[in-house]
């Protein structure tokens, strides 16, 4: 077997969930740091910039702008830095990523007085429980492993009431569009990645990832079971994307699911 075809193989296990995922997504998102913030722009046509604004008003930091927050798989710090820059926001947000090399090449766009950079996995965070005032995680929870654990963690560092958004890759549900769509990711994607990255298999890695994440109902759902409460869902530019929300139940307080 060719070292290309190994590559493949270990990548395709690894965006099933397979035991290596947690080495090999933390060793490509290590290697392909440098060109990781150009690489989202370019292969989005520039719309993950509009999509990461839609998931961050929906962290509503205005409720608490001198709170504590968590930018989860937080890569080269792009959310932790706009929550940051919020109008009136005084609080701090922790970015938190487990591939360190992908912290030191976000560090330089942050303000480090608003900003802490915390190499930490998501299935066990580094923060005492209760604290935060919210989370919010961008296209980074397909890649952990152990999705059920990391949601679980992600209630527990919340305040009661602190709000959990996630925004994720999705596969749009109309079947023209589906198939422009897989075409894309399926082709065009993992050849551009591999060209500008210089990676074989990272951006053959990134739509095999999504096609192995939970569809949004089920995610949905794995996120009450997690314990959050006020579950909501929305998708974005006609399903290629969604954005998640729950919060941390507040104790008295009467909740529907």
């Amino acid at each position: 077997m060719l070292a290309t075809d190994i590559d493949r193989a270990t990548a395709s296990a690894a965006a099933a969930g397979g035991a290596e995922k947690r080495a090999y997504v933390k060793k490509i998102f290590s290697e392909i740091a440098p060109r990781y913030d150009l690489l989202n722009h370019v292969l989005s046509l520039n719309i993950d910039r509009r999509w990461r604004r839609k998931a961050i008003a929906q962290l509503k930091v205005e409720r608490n702008l001198a709170g504590a927050y968590l930018d989860l798989c937080a890569g080269t710090l792009d959310v932790a830095d706009q929550v940051s820059r919020l109008a009136g926001f005084k609080g701090l947000v922790i970015g938190a990523d487990f591939a360190e090399p992908m912290l030191q090449a976000g560090a330089g766009k942050v303000v480090r007085s608003r900003v802490a950079p915390v190499a930490a996995d998501a299935v066990e965070l580094p923060i005492a429980s209760g604290c935060l005032a919210g989370a919010i995680v961008a296209f980074g929870i397909r890649n952990v492993a152990g999705l059920d654990q990391a949601l679980k963690e992600a209630l527990r560092v919340l305040a009661p009431g602190g709000r959990f958004v996630i925004l994720e890759f999705s596969t749009p549900r109309a079947r023209a569009l589906r198939s422009l769509y897989l075409f894309y990711f399926r082709n065009v994607l993992p050849l551009i990645g591999r060209l500008v990255s210089g990676h074989r298999t990272a951006y053959t890695y990134l739509p095999r990832s999504v096609a192995n994440f939970p569809v949004e109902e089920e995610l949905a759902e794995r996120l009450q079971i997690a314990g959050f409460t006020g579950v909501h869902w929305s998708s974005l530019s006609f399903g290629i994307a969604a954005i998640h929300t729950g919060e941390r139940p507040v104790p008295g307080r009467h909740e529907s699911r």
